[in-house]
């Protein structure tokens, strides 16, 4: 069954994905996908082995005012990351590096369980929320490669208040600034 949701979400995404679809692709019935892990939350983040809960942090990040999320994005990457959770995050995007597939099941991870819920509560255009997700995506991805991946100082061993000081605005602006999007017509 995790052999067959992890093709299912690699290919198709997490809303494209049905437990029918994989279930099927299983040989099973769609019940016993439901007895083994509820729903499909739980069957996603069993699939991409997720070593931490969306549900568990994202509550903090959108409780946040409007103005302050950028910052608080940046604090929950931080707790995160400096956990108990990190050698299984790392295992995760170590992975994720050097194979295509769990590339896959991480990009739709970070975008269907985080950014797009993130981003949706926003006071932005519609058309823009993929967009800024992708800019935000890429300010916490290169955060975390270079404290955690590469190490480097003086980021690596800086205090986190020091980091969502440094890094909070530019989320924050990418979340709700004046931006020039990609693929947008403007140079």
């Amino acid at each position: 069954m995790l052999a067959a949701a992890r093709t299912a979400f690699a290919e198709r995404g997490y809303d494209g994905a049905s437990i029918r679809a994989i279930a099927g692709a299983a040989g099973v019935d769609p019940a016993l996908v439901h007895h083994y892990f509820g729903t499909k939350d739980a069957l996603f983040l069993a699939a991409v082995e997720a070593p931490a809960d969306p549900e568990d942090f994202l509550p903090e990040v959108l409780a946040a005012p409007p103005d302050r999320r950028g910052a608080a994005v940046v604090g929950v990457v931080l707790r995160v990351w400096d956990g108990p959770t990190r050698p299984a995050v790392l295992a995760l995007v170590r992975s994720a590096v050097n194979h295509e597939w769990s590339a896959a099941l991480l990009r739709e991870f970070v975008l269907a369980k985080v950014v797009r819920r993130v981003v949706g509560t926003m006071d932005v255009p519609v058309e823009e929320r993929e967009a800024r997700g992708a800019l935000v995506a890429s300010q916490v991805v290169g955060l975390v490669m270079t404290r955690y991946v590469l190490r480097l100082e003086p980021l690596a061993s800086a205090s986190p208040a020091s980091v969502v000081a440094a890094i909070g605005p530019t989320v924050q602006h990418y979340l709700t600034g004046e931006v020039v999007l990609p693929g947008s017509d403007r140079p």
